[in-house]
């Protein structure tokens, strides 16, 4: 969708959310932003006001079902919106522990609930656009990251199982696959990240993509060879090189 006029993101607080919607802001656009840092959130949205957009936000935990359906609901009814970028997220270490329920939670249940309280609404007005963001590492299972990854490739599927079933309704699904974005979420890695990218050159390619109503927004691209080369590899050999992959802690 080139021109949203009501976009809701989620993780808005820093990092790519908060970078997305300063590339969104702007006269006639109103944000929607969700987050759980209400200070840092408040920073986007002062943020945004002075580049001239109208926004609201809330301060909400994406697992609250209930919460999301109401707070959802209430912004819908009020100004209906055009495009919803799913990006609230948390990243993982190696373990498979109890952590891993956590990630899951948010990553997974975390997209259904802000993404499916909007469908019946865009279906009913005919249009719309969603944004599920997934990872690079969302193409296989990752051994250095097996929560995380997982719960990529759950978004990822979400994402491309959706597309054809919305396309009748006039509804555009893209899933984004980010490599690594120098944020808060990998400023805890202690290994070298490649083709590092910043969250504002993130947000550039995601909005160009989105306008182009992209099925698939990947960057960067030498990343996404690489990620799309270990899936396509037989196991035995894509297993062999990722158990060599740094481990996060």
């Amino acid at each position: 969708m080139k021109n949203p006029k009501t976009v809701l993101i989620t993780g808005a607080s820093s990092g790519i959310g908060h970078a997305v919607a300063l590339a969104y802001a702007a006269r006639g656009v109103t944000l929607l932003l969700m987050g759980r840092d209400a200070v840092r959130l408040e920073r986007t949205a002062s943020d945004c006001r002075t580049r001239g957009a109208d926004v609201e936000t809330a301060v909400l935990p994406v697992t609250d079902r209930d919460g999301m359906e109401k707070q959802i609901a209430a912004w819908d009814d009020k100004t209906p919106v055009d495009l919803v970028i799913a990006n609230a997220g948390i990243s993982g270490g190696s373990s498979a522990g109890a952590g891993f329920y956590e990630i899951m939670d948010i990553n997974v249940t975390g997209t259904l609930n802000t993404v499916l309280p909007l469908v019946p609404r865009m279906q009913a007005r005919g249009r719309g656009q969603i944004a599920f963001v997934s990872s690079l590492a969302g193409w296989r299972g990752m051994p250095n990251a097996p929560a995380y990854s997982v719960s990529k490739v759950a978004v990822r599927a979400m994402g491309e199982a959706l597309r054809p079933r919305l396309k009748k309704d006039n509804i555009g699904v893209c899933v984004i696959f980010p490599g690594f974005v120098k944020t808060p979420l990998t400023d805890a890695n202690d290994f070298s990240m490649p083709f590092l990218m910043t969250a504002e050159e993130s947000a550039a390619r995601i909005k160009n993509g989105l306008a182009k109503n992209k099925a698939r927004i990947c960057f960067p691209w030498p990343m996404m060879l690489m990620a799309r080369l270990i899936a396509a590899l037989p196991l035995w050999l894509g297993d062999h090189i990722l158990s060599r992959a740094p481990q996060k802690k």
